[in-house]
């Protein structure tokens, strides 16, 4: 349940600030805001913003897909609430190193859910490496993905020719293997042993 309401939330705050330029401009990161004026809360709330209606949508489906198992793991760790700290925390921590390096850049801003939706998907990857996610409708195992995930993130990162944040997307799926291992350290020996026995399913 807590997975379908954050995305009833992100896409009712996406779609009133598509219309609302203002609002856009008040949830999105913009660093000097929170560099001058202190509006920390940017932090979280540039997650809740979209570009478009394609960049919500293919955030909410990823997240709807790989959210709901990792609510029940979570949950069972730390209760109820623990996937939506999770979530939520997800979305900071995968944007700090953004904002650290374009903090006095009055000319950047980053916007969307990615960064927490990388966390998600990476904590699912390590519960299950061989699980096959489907893209482009062609199924590839979990491991593959996220090996080939993290390759390219890092590759455009360093090249920085287009106007995605790759940055939080490794940084998102850092936290995201990170934060199991830290609420479960037994994760990381499931983790091996299951990738040592590939079961594709």
């Amino acid at each position: 349940m807590m997975t379908l309401a954050l995305i009833v939330v992100t896409v009712l705050v996406s779609w009133l600030a598509f219309d609302r330029p203002r609002l856009m401009e008040r949830l999105i990161l913009w660093p000097p805001a929170i560099d001058r004026k202190h509006q920390y809360d940017r932090l979280v709330t540039h997650g809740f913003v979209h570009a478009d209606w394609q960049h919500l949508l293919f955030n909410m489906i990823t997240l709807f897909f790989f959210g709901r198992v990792i609510e029940q793991v979570v949950g069972q760790l730390i209760g109820p609430l623990g996937f939506v700290l999770f979530y939520l925390s997800a979305i900071v921590v995968a944007i700090l190193p953004t904002y650290l390096r374009h903090r006095h850049d009055a000319r950047y801003r980053s916007l969307g859910a990615s960064g927490a939706v990388s966390a998600v998907l990476f904590a699912f990857v390590l519960l299950q490496p061989w699980s096959l996610i489907f893209v482009f409708f062609l199924p590839v195992p979990a491991i593959l993905y996220a090996v080939f995930y993290v390759g390219y993130s890092f590759w455009m990162d360093r090249q920085g020719t287009d106007n995605v944040n790759h940055s939080a997307h490794l940084s998102g799926a850092i936290y995201g293997v990170l934060f199991m291992l830290l609420m479960e350290p037994r994760v990381g020996t499931v983790f091996l042993e299951r990738l040592l026995s590939p079961s594709f399913r």
